[in-house]
C-alpha cells in the first residue's frame, strides 16, 4: 500500500468512486472505518464476523449484518406467533379468503396471520389436486368446519402431560422451517443484506457413504461411551447329558474412556437374551431387529498362508474351533463392510472333498455373523437410554476373558481384513467419483438449466417429447450418465458395504421371492382400482338411515377401548388415594374450559409449584380442603420433592399419595382425549371431508395409471431385481483384492441395462397426466421463484422502518441498536459454539474431517441454487440439535421414577448444553414489531 497518495480513487461497492482524503497515515486511521466498507464483496466475505469496525453504507441507518438480524429476530417473533395462533378457534377466519369470517372478507393487508396466509394461498392451495377443490363445499363447510372444531376440543398439551407431544415437535418443527423460508426468501430494499460468515470453519456433513467407512472401523469409533468391536470368533465345547457340542463365541472387545481395553465372549443365544432384556428394561423402545443366525464362513486369498506367519498360525483361526483346513467346504466366504463375500451363494458348485485344500486361503470362521452382529451392536449403542441400560453394561463388562495366541491371531488377521476392505471402498468411491468427475463440465451445464427460470418444467417437457434416453440433449444424457453411477453407488452401499449389508440382502432376498409378480401384473392390468376404492369407501362410509357408518363404529370401537381400560387404571388409582374430594377436585379441572385452566397454570409457574398443588388449592373448583386434607397433601408433596432427589424407600412410602395423584391427572387428561377424538370422529363433517380429500387426491392419480399401463412395469422391475441380485452374490463371492474398476462397471452396467425400462416409465406416465406433471413442476418453481427472488410485493426496507420508528419517537437509537448488535454476537458466539462442540463430538467418535469419502456427484447441486442460504441452513440445524424424543417406556414407569428420568434428562441437557451463549433480552427492538407486521402484510399481500 505504499503507493497510495492523497486523493486516490477507491470504487465503494454500490460502484461509485471515492476519493481518500488526506495523506496515507491519517487515511488509514481516520477512515478505517470506510476502507472496511469499501472492500470488495469477496474479500468482506471472507472476514469474520468478530470484526468490529463496521459502520453503515451512505444513506443507511444500519449495516448489512444489523439488516439481516434485525429482520430475522422480528420474522422469527412473528412467525412464533402465527404457529402459536393455529390452535385458537378463530385462526381461519382470520385468514382471509377461501375461509369465511364473521367479520366480513379479510384483506390480504389486514390480515392477522400474513405469513401463513401468503403460504396458503401460494403454496398450499394451488397444489396440483387441492386447485380444483371448491371455495364453499370444501374449504369453508368442510376443512374449516372440521380443523375449528378440532380446535374446540383442547387436546391435552405437552404442560399437561409434561412430555413433548408429537403435536409439539411439529409445531416446532413446522415454525423453524416456516421462519428459514421467510428469512430466506425476503430480501432487504438496500441491497447490503450480509449473515455472519466463518469462512474457515467447515463443519464436515457426513453423507450415508462416507458414514458407512468410519462405523465400520475395528477401533477407534465412539457411540455414547462405548468403543465396541466384534473383535473375532472362537468355539466353546459345551457337554448335553452324554455328548459335548461345539458352539461359536464371538469375542468382543470393549473399551471406554480412561480404562483399558477388556474381552468378553458372548454366544449367540446371549445376543438374543440382550435383545429380549433390552426390551423388558426399556419397554416401547424401538430396537432393531437382531440378525438372524448364519453358520457359514468366510475363505479368503488376502491372508495367505505361508507369508510372515507359520503354517501353524495362519490356520488359528479355524484350528481354534477344533476343525482342520480340509472343513472349508462347510464354512463360508468373508462378507465384509466393502463385499460380502460368499461361496455358499454359489448353487451349484458342490462342497470341496477331504484334502481339496488350497494353499493361499485363509478361512475366516462365522465371519459373516460377525460383522452383522457387530453393526447391530452399534446400531442400538446409538440410543442414549439403550448404552446406559443395565442390560447393555453387563452384556459388554461381565466375565471378562483371556485371550491365548491362537485366538488373538485370529482378531489380528480379522482386523487387516476390516481394514482392507475400507481401504477397498475408498478405491471403489474414488473410481466412481473420477467417472462422475468426467461429467462435472456437462452437470454444471444441467445444474444452471434446472436453476434458471422454469428450468424443471423444460427437463419434463424434454422427457414427454423424447422417447428414449438416446434422443435428449447432450446436458439431459449426461446427467442420466451421472445418475448412473449414483445409483450403482447406492446399490454398492446398501447391499456390500455395510456391517448390515448381508442381513438386509439376504432380506430383500427373501422378500422379492415372495412377490407374485405375475399375478399383481395381472390384477393391475384388469382390475379397475378406482372402482374398488370406490365401493370399499361407500361400504365404510355409508350411513343407513342416519346411523353410524362402518368406519365410524370401527374407530369408535377402538377409542371405546382406551376409554375403558384407563377407567380400570382410573378406579384402581381412586381406590388407593381413597379421598374423593381430591380426586373429584382433579377430575373437575380435567374438564373445566381452556380459560379457567389456562389461570391455574399460570399460577403453578408464578408461584413455582407443582401443578397438582395449584389445582387443589384453587378456588375454582369445588369442594374447598379442609385443614386435614391441606396438611395431608402439603407433606405427600414436600416427600415427593425429597424421594424424586433422594433414593429413599421410607421418603418413597411418605410420598406416594401425591405420585398417585400425579398418575391420576395424567389418566384422566388422556381419557378426555380419546373421548374429544371420539366426538371428532361421530361428526358427520368428519367422513364428508375424507370422502372429499380422496376424490381429490387418489383418483386422478388413478386415471394416469391406467392410462399409462404402469402394470408392465412390474414386469421390469422383477427383471432388475433378478439382475441385481445376481451382480451382488457376484460382487460377493470376489476376493477382497479384486480389481475395484471391474466392481465399479459391474454396478454402473447393471443400471445401464435397465435405465430404459425407467424411462420408458417416466415417459409414458408423462404424456398420460393429463397435465399433471407440468402443474406440479409450476408448483415447485414457484415455491423456488420466491426462495431466489422474494415475493412480487416488493422488500422489506429495515432502514425506513428503523427510521421512521426513530421520527416518530418509538424508540431509543443507541438502545435498539445496541440490542441488534447484542443479537449478532450471540449468533456469532453461538455458530462458533456449535461449531466447536461437533469438532470436540467427531473428535471423540473419530469421525474427523480426514479420509472422508463424498458420494460420487453430490456436490453438484447448492443449497444457494434454490434460494436457501447455508447459513440459515446451518441455524436451523442448530435449533434442532436441542430437541430431543421422549421415550414412551416412561408411561409404563412408577411416577417417582418417571419424574426422577425426565429431571435427569433435563440435567443431562443443561450439562450438555452448558457453556451454549444464551440469547439477550431484547425489548426496544420489539417496539418496532407493530410497523413491521404493516410492512410485512403490505409485501405478501399480492
Amino acid at each position: 500500500m505504499a503507493h497510495l497518495q492523497a486523493n486516490t480513487p477507491v470504487k465503494a461497492l454500490d460502484g461509485t468512486v471515492q476519493a481518500i482524503n488526506g495523506g496515507l497515515d491519517s487515511a488509514i486511521s481516520v477512515n478505517n472505518a470506510s476502507l472496511e466498507q469499501n472492500l470488495p464483496e469477496r474479500l468482506k466475505m471472507d472476514k469474520t464476523a468478530s470484526s468490529k469496525v463496521s459502520l453503515p453504507p451512505a444513506g443507511q441507518i444500519l449495516t448489512g449484518k444489523q439488516e439481516h438480524y434485525l429482520k430475522r429476530e422480528l420474522i422469527s417473533q412473528q412467525v412464533t406467533y402465527e404457529i402459536s395462533e393455529l390452535a385458537s378457534t378463530t385462526a381461519l377466519q382470520r385468514f382471509g379468503a377461501p375461509f369465511r369470517s364473521d367479520y366480513g372478507e379479510v384483506a390480504p393487508v389486514d390480515s392477522d396471520l400474513p405469513i401463513l396466509r401468503y403460504i396458503f394461498v401460494h403454496h398450499v392451495r394451488n397444489f396440483p389436486f387441492l386447485d380444483q377443490a371448491r371455495e364453499k363445499e370444501f374449504w369453508q363447510d368442510k376443512l374449516q368446519v372440521f380443523l375449528e372444531s378440532f380446535a374446540n376440543k383442547h387436546i391435552s398439551s405437552s404442560e399437561d402431560r409434561l412430555e413433548e407431544t408429537k403435536r409439539r415437535k411439529l409445531s416446532l418443527k413446522a415454525q423453524k422451517l416456516v421462519e428459514l423460508m421467510m428469512v430466506s426468501g425476503i430480501p432487504t430494499a438496500s441491497g447490503y443484506e450480509e449473515r455472519i460468515r466463518f469462512s474457515e470453519l467447515e463443519i464436515v456433513d457426513r453423507g450415508a457413504n462416507e458414514q458407512g467407512l468410519l462405523v465400520n472401523m475395528p477401533e477407534g469409533n465412539f457411540i455414547n461411551g462405548w468403543d465396541v468391536n466384534v473383535a473375532g470368533v472362537r468355539t466353546t465345547s459345551v457337554k448335553r447329558t452324554v455328548r459335548h457340542h461345539q458352539h461359536a463365541e464371538f469375542i468382543l472387545r470393549v473399551k471406554q474412556a480412561r480404562t483399558p481395553d477388556i474381552y468378553v465372549g458372548r454366544r449367540y443365544g446371549e445376543f438374543a437374551r440382550l435383545h429380549k432384556r433390552l426390551r423388558i428394561e426399556l419397554p416401547g423402545k424401538v430396537l432393531p431387529p437382531l440378525p438372524r443366525k448364519n453358520k457359514n464362513s468366510t475363505p479368503t486369498s488376502f491372508l495367505t498362508v505361508g507369508g510372515e506367519d507359520d503354517d501353524a498360525s495362519s490356520l488359528s483361526s479355524v484350528s481354534t474351533q477344533g476343525t482342520t483346513q480340509d472343513e472349508t467346504g462347510s464354512l463360508r466366504n468373508l462378507v465384509s463392510t466393502g463385499h460380502r463375500r460368499s461361496t455358499s451363494a454359489q448353487s451349484g458348485r458342490s462342497p470341496r472333498v477331504s484334502g481339496e485344500h488350497h494353499r493361499d486361503a485363509v478361512t475366516l470362521y462365522r465371519e459373516d455373523q460377525r460383522v452383522s452382529l457387530r453393526a447391530f451392536l452399534r446400531t442400538v449403542l446409538q440410543n442414549e437410554m439403550v448404552a446406559g441400560s443395565k442390560a447393555m453394561n453387563e452384556f459388554l463388562r461381565g466375565h471378562p476373558i483371556k485371550l491365548n495366541a491362537e485366538e488373538l491371531g485370529d482378531i489380528e488377521r480379522r482386523k487387516a481384513m476390516d481394514e482392507k476392505r475400507i481401504v477397498e471402498q475408498k478405491q471403489f468411491y474414488e473410481i466412481a467419483r473420477q467417472r462422475a468427475k468426467e461429467l462435472d463440465v456437462y452437470m454444471e451445464r444441467f445444474r444452471r438449466d434446472i436453476v434458471e427460470s422454469n428450468g424443471l418444467t423444460k427437463l419434463f417437457k424434454e422427457i414427454k417429447e423424447k422417447d428414449k434416453i438416446q434422443d435428449l440433449s447432450m446436458e439431459y444424457k449426461k446427467f442420466a450418465e451421472w445418475l448412473r453411477i449414483e445409483v450403482a453407488a447406492t446399490i454398492y452401499h446398501l447391499f456390500l458395504a455395510e456391517d448390515n449389508s448381508p442381513e438386509l440382502f439376504a432380506q430383500a432376498k427373501r422378500i422379492h421371492s415372495m412377490l407374485p409378480y405375475s399375478a399383481l401384473k395381472q390384477v393391475i392390468r384388469f382390475a379397475n382400482p378406482a372402482l374398488v376404492m370406490t365401493g370399499v369407501l361407500d361400504l365404510f362410509l355409508a350411513q343407513p338411515f342416519g346411523t353410524r357408518s362402518l368406519a365410524q363404529r370401527v374407530f369408535a370401537m377402538a377409542l371405546n377401548d382406551g376409554i375403558k381400560t384407563f377407567q380400570k387404571s382410573i378406579d384402581s388409582l381412586v381406590g388407593k388415594i381413597d379421598d374423593p374430594i381430591l380426586c373429584k377436585k382433579l377430575r373437575h379441572f380435567t374438564d373445566a374450559n381452556e380459560d379457567t385452566k389456562n389461570i391455574v397454570r399460570n399460577e403453578a409457574v408464578v408461584d413455582n409449584i407443582d401443578l397438582i398443588v395449584a389445582i387443589l388449592r384453587s378456588e375454582h373448583f369445588t369442594p374447598d380442603l379442609t385443614p386435614e386434607q391441606i396438611g395431608k397433601v402439603f407433606n405427600a408433596y414436600v416427600a415427593w420433592n425429597n424421594a424424586v432427589e433422594n433414593i429413599d424407600e421410607e421418603m418413597k412410602q411418605g410420598a406416594q399419595l401425591f405420585a398417585y395423584l400425579k398418575q391420576l391427572l395424567k389418566l384422566y387428561t388422556r381419557q378426555r382425549d380419546k373421548a374429544m377424538m371420539l366426538s371428532v370422529i361421530e361428526e358427520p363433517v368428519t367422513l364428508q371431508l375424507f370422502r372429499d380429500l380422496f376424490t381429490i387426491f387418489y383418483e386422478p392419480l388413478i386415471r394416469v395409471y391406467k392410462s399409462a399401463n404402469v402394470y408392465n412395469s412390474v414386469t421390469d422391475f422383477a427383471t432388475f431385481a433378478d439382475d441385481m441380485f445376481q451382480v451382488v452374490e457376484k460382487a460377493q463371492r470376489q476376493d477382497v483384492s479384486a480389481d475395484p474398476n471391474q466392481t465399479v462397471q459391474s454396478f454402473i452396467d447393471l443400471c445401464a441395462r435397465h435405465e430404459h425400462n425407467f424411462y420408458n416409465f417416466v415417459h409414458e406416465v408423462h404424456i398420460h397426466d393429463n397435465g399433471l406433471f407440468g402443474q406440479l413442476m409450476g408448483w415447485l418453481e414457484g415455491i423456488l421463484e420466491f426462495l431466489r427472488h422474494g415475493p412480487r410485493g416488493g422488500k422489506l426496507d429495515m432502514n425506513a422502518l428503523f427510521q421512521g420508528a426513530m421520527d416518530m419517537g418509538q424508540i431509543n437509537k443507541n438502545v435498539a441498536i445496541a440490542e441488534v448488535d447484542a443479537l449478532i454476537k450471540w449468533q456469532e458466539a453461538r455458530k462458533k459454539w456449535h461449531h466447536d462442540k461437533t469438532r470436540q463430538k467427531m473428535a471423540a467418535e473419530g469421525s474427523g474431517s480426514t479420509g472422508v469419502e463424498v458420494a460420487p456427484g453430490s456436490a453438484s447441486f447448492r443449497s444457494s441454487d434454490f434460494g436457501l442460504n447455508e447459513s440459515d441452513l446451518q441455524d436451523l440445524q442448530y435449533e434442532d440439535s436441542g430437541s430431543e424424543d421422549e421415550s414412551s417406556a416412561d408411561e409404563n414407569l412408577d411416577p417417582i421414577t418417571a419424574e426422577r428420568k425426565r429431571r435427569a434428562k433435563k440435567q443431562d441437557h443443561l450439562r450438555r448444553s452448558a457453556g451454549e451463549p444464551q440469547k439477550p433480552e431484547i425489548t426496544e427492538v420489539l417496539k418496532l414489531q407493530p410497523s413491521f407486521l404493516a410492512m410485512l402484510r403490505m409485501v405478501l399481500a399480492d
